[in-house]
C-alpha cells in the first residue's frame, strides 16, 4: 500500500510539474505608463513622445514610428486611443520590419486610426469626401505585405460597421493576429479583418503622422507560435542596425 501511494504522490508531482512548465497566455502591459522602456525610435525624434500623467503623447511630428524591441508573431493586443485634433492621421503596424521606406513607414500590416472629419477634410482628386469606412479600422498591408481582405476596398479592407468616436474620445481596438489571420475589434465589436498575410512574424510599431494622437492601456497576451517560415518573418534588427 505505502508503495502504491508513493507511486501515485510521484506520478501526481510529475503532472503537475508538466502543468506548472505550460505556459498559459497571460496579459503584459507594453506601456508602463512612466516612460519608454521597451520602445525603440526607428526615425521620429526625441520631442515626438513623451509620457504624462499615465498616458502616451505622440506629438505627429517628423512623419515616422517607433517599435517594439521584440517581435510577435500570434498575440492579441489591446491598444487605446484618442486623436486630438480634427482630420488626426495615426495607426499601428503589426507583423512589421519597423525599417523605413520612401515614405517614412515601415512595411507591415497597419491597422488605421482616423480622425473622424479626416474623410472631408482630405477629399480624393475630383473633390469628393473619402469613404467613411477610411476612419474605422481600416486595415492594409503597407509598403510591400500583401494580404487577402474581408470586406475589400481595393487591396484594403473596410469595417463592416462604423464605431470610431471623434477626437477627444478614447476608442479601443483589439486586434487578433494568428497565423497570418488578423481579426479587428473597434470599441467592443469585431468589424474587420484580413487574411493570408505574407509576413507573419515581426515588429508592433506606433505611428506618428502628422497629428497629436494619446495612446493608453497598450498591452499584448501572447499566443502559441504557429506557421510563420523564414520568409514571412521580419529579419532581426541587431543593436548596430538601432
Amino acid at each position: 500500500m505505502k508503495s502504491l501511494l508513493l507511486i501515485s504522490a510521484l506520478a501526481v508531482s510529475s503532472i503537475s510539474s508538466v502543468f506548472a512548465e505550460e505556459k498559459v497566455p497571460k496579459w503584459t502591459s507594453l506601456f508602463n505608463g512612466k516612460d519608454l522602456t521597451g520602445w525603440v525610435d526607428v526615425n521620429t525624434s526625441p520631442e515626438t513622445w513623451k509620457v504624462k500623467d499615465g498616458i502616451l503623447i505622440c506629438t505627429g511630428k517628423p512623419i515616422g514610428v517607433m517599435r517594439t524591441e521584440k517581435q510577435y508573431e500570434n498575440f492579441v493586443l489591446h491598444i487605446e486611443w484618442k486623436h486630438m485634433e480634427a482630420g488626426g492621421n495615426s495607426g499601428v503596424f503589426v507583423w512589421s520590419n519597423a525599417t523605413p521606406a520612401p515614405n517614412r513607414l515601415p512595411l507591415g500590416m497597419e491597422v488605421q486610426m482616423l480622425e473622424l472629419d479626416w474623410p472631408k477634410l482630405y477629399p480624393d482628386k475630383n473633390g469628393n469626401p473619402r469613404p467613411i469606412a477610411y476612419v474605422h479600422g481600416e486595415l492594409f498591408g503597407a509598403n510591400g505585405l500583401t494580404a487577402v481582405p474581408d470586406n475589400p476596398r481595393g487591396q484594403r479592407s473596410k469595417s463592416v460597421e462604423n464605431r470610431c468616436k471623434p477626437r477627444g474620445e478614447w476608442n479601443t481596438y483589439d486586434v487578433v493576429c494568428v497565423d497570418g489571420v488578423i481579426k479587428l475589434s473597434v470599441n467592443g465589436k469585431f468589424v474587420n479583418g484580413m487574411s493570408q498575410s505574407s509576413m507573419r512574424k515581426g515588429y508592433i510599431c506606433l505611428e506618428s503622422e502628422g497629428a497629436e494622437i494619446h495612446f493608453r492601456n497598450i498591452k499584448i497576451m501572447e499566443l502559441p507560435g504557429g506557421t510563420a517560415t523564414a520568409e514571412q518573418t521580419a529579419p532581426v534588427i541587431t543593436e548596430k542596425q538601432k
